[in-house]
């Protein structure tokens, strides 16, 4: 089920009047949310709940056992092991066996493994990572167990965030979900504030934009210059409205059952370089290699050369986990050779995310935007090749650069610099549509009026409808 079809509105409809209705009778609410979730995601294919019911039931066990097992080891490493197996058997067992035969025939061999071909259950890399963290710290002894099994398998299928993130640590979900909620209006009026921001950034500027994208792409061959940079910038802004903007809708989808979700996105593009990029963009997951893989490898405490190497580890893998295709491999691999080098300039200054970016810093922002984009090509071509082609034919052809150039996506463009206008304006607020405080938002007519134009934007302009780009993650 998306986020923005009529069917979501009417099951989000039924589901928070039922869930209010309940009161403060937690385990119903509980309940309730969990099987809400499980309609949610059987939406799509209820074949799909079976793995994510593994995955609840071998975590929650696992959770329980930690607390009194002596082989705490063995029992962190099974849970591992199996949910790792989950999914590498779904997301890349075909991948590394087409790899595998195409290496063997290089030397002259033939290898005959099947492959599977399997349907790829969506949002099954959140769900995992997730699961995953809950075992971890109790095997840390950073969380105790717990016994209800209600509310820790309504933690793993949340449906907010279920299919796309934010991967929530349970240190921070699953108390909420142990924890009475109440009605707040003012809560509940601040997440529909973040969904309409949201469903602007999908609907209007990510889904505008991939029709130019896909149409560029297909011909990128014989473009002319700017019509390839016009490619380049229409994803770099398509991937930014499309996943920010499903974590917009989250976030806000939970504040109307009283629950908060971490942030995912801090104003990515207007970082002054690439270290504070990937500490403003998709947070959750890189905070989750950075606990759970970049710190237990030594962090950067081992000198330049094992830092460097757990840099590579992390985005390598990191580039493999959005999708089986050497193209997120080297996209990794581009970001983590970014930061080797930033490293080396000493540039990478740590900065505190809810510090507002100034004038002064446009220089850097615009630059480090540059760099972001060149790789975003790389995430985006089907191949190696393709991306190596592209971007050869950019350069190659800006000699013959022209302004006539460009044929798709001028509109598309206009609706980005209308988003990045509003969010620089509102830059420091986690919302561009929290208006309150401002001289302009001190009158109720003048924050309605804002509110009906932007969702007069969202149904009419917005773009034909796309899968959210981050549901094949």
């Amino acid at each position: 089920m998306s986020f923005v079809s009529v069917a979501f509105f009417i099951f989000l409809s039924v589901v928070f009047t039922v869930y209010w209705f309940l009161g403060r009778n937690l385990r119903w609410q509980n309940l309730w949310l969990l099987l809400a979730s499980y309609v949610f995601y059987g939406w799509w294919d209820w074949r799909f709940l079976i793995l994510i019911l593994i995955t609840s039931v071998s975590s929650f066990v696992s959770g329980l056992w930690l607390e009194h097992a002596q082989h705490k080891r063995a029992v962190v490493a099974s849970n591992i092991v199996l949910n790792l197996g989950i999914l590498g058997v779904f997301k890349y067992y075909d991948f590394f066996v087409e790899n595998l035969q195409k290496l063997f025939l290089q030397v002259g061999y033939s290898l005959d493994v099947p492959t599977l071909r399997l349907i790829l259950p969506v949002g099954i890399s959140f769900y995992t990572f997730q699961s995953l963290s809950y075992t971890i710290d109790v095997y840390r002894g950073k969380l105790r167990a717990t016994n209800d099994v209600v509310a820790f398998f309504a933690y793993i299928a949340f449906f907010p965030q279920l299919v796309a993130g934010p991967i929530e640590r349970a240190s921070h979900l699953l108390p909420q979900m142990l924890g009475s909620r109440t009605f707040r209006y003012d809560e509940a009026t601040d997440g529909l504030r973040r969904m309409l921001w949201g469903f602007f950034k999908k609907m209007v500027v990510a889904d505008n934009c991939a029709v130019a994208v896909n149409l560029i792409w297909e011909n990128y061959a014989e473009a002319d210059a700017l019509t390839l940079i016009g490619g380049m910038l229409l994803f770099t802004f398509q991937i930014y409205g499309d996943f920010s903007g499903y974590s917009d809708i989250a976030i806000g989808t939970s504040k109307l059952f009283g629950i908060n979700l971490m942030e995912n996105f801090r104003l990515p593009y207007f970082s002054k370089n690439i270290g504070e990029f990937w500490r403003r963009w998709h947070i959750s997951l890189m905070a989750w290699f950075r606990d759970y893989l970049y710190i237990p490898l030594g962090g950067s405490r081992e000198g330049n050369i094992r830092t460097v190497r757990n840099v590579f580890i992390v985005f390598l893998l990191s580039g493999l986990w959005h999708g089986a295709n050497w193209t997120f491999v080297a996209w990794g691999g581009y970001n983590a050779c970014l930061l080797t080098v930033q490293r080396w300039l000493r540039s990478n200054q740590k900065s505190d995310l809810s510090d507002t970016p100034t004038w002064h810093s446009i220089p850097q922002i615009i630059f480090t935007f540059f760099l972001v984009a060149i790789g975003w090509v790389v995430f985006r071509s089907a191949s190696i090749a393709e991306a190596f082609d592209y971007l050869t034919r950019l350069f190659t052809t800006l000699s013959s650069f022209s302004l006539g150039g460009l044929q798709h996506g001028k509109v598309a463009l206009l609706y980005c610099g209308l988003m990045l206008v509003v969010e620089w304006m509102q830059r420091d607020r986690l919302c561009p549509l929290q208006l309150k405080g401002l001289a302009v938002g001190r009158y109720r007519v003048v924050r309605w009026t804002i509110y009906y134009l932007v969702l007069i934007l969202v149904f009419f302009g917005r773009g034909e409808d796309q899968t959210f780009i981050y549901f094949q993650f």
